[in-house]
């Protein structure tokens, strides 16, 4: 089976075009993020950056790239998938932080 056939049946994807489409939506949420970091940063701070405006910018970048993502996938006609994706990746980190809570 090849990755392409291993991916679509994970995703539960109709075809190849479909997996294809979702790789393209990972790869520019992956360069967006990629290429908005410095401008951001250097608009807010200038040449000196603090370590602690780089800690909260990763720390800030979650729900940041999650919107791109949806974004993104909203362009390359997959939204419900990416929807599903976000709603599943949340929820497991909602799980994460309740069983923290009560431990």
């Amino acid at each position: 089976m090849s990755w392409l056939a291993r991916l679509q049946q994970r995703w539960n994807a109709k075809n190849s075009w479909q997996v294809i489409a979702i790789l393209l939506t990972f790869i520019c949420t992956g360069f967006t993020v990629l290429l908005v970091k410095k401008p951001i940063l250097f608009f807010l701070f200038g040449n000196e950056i603090p370590l602690w405006a780089k800690v909260l910018y990763y720390v800030l970048i979650l729900p940041i790239y999650n919107l791109f993502l949806l974004g993104y996938g909203f362009l390359f006609g997959q939204f419900t998938f990416f929807f599903q994706f976000e709603k599943r990746f949340f929820s497991r980190i909602i799980t994460y932080f309740k069983k923290k809570i009560n431990a």
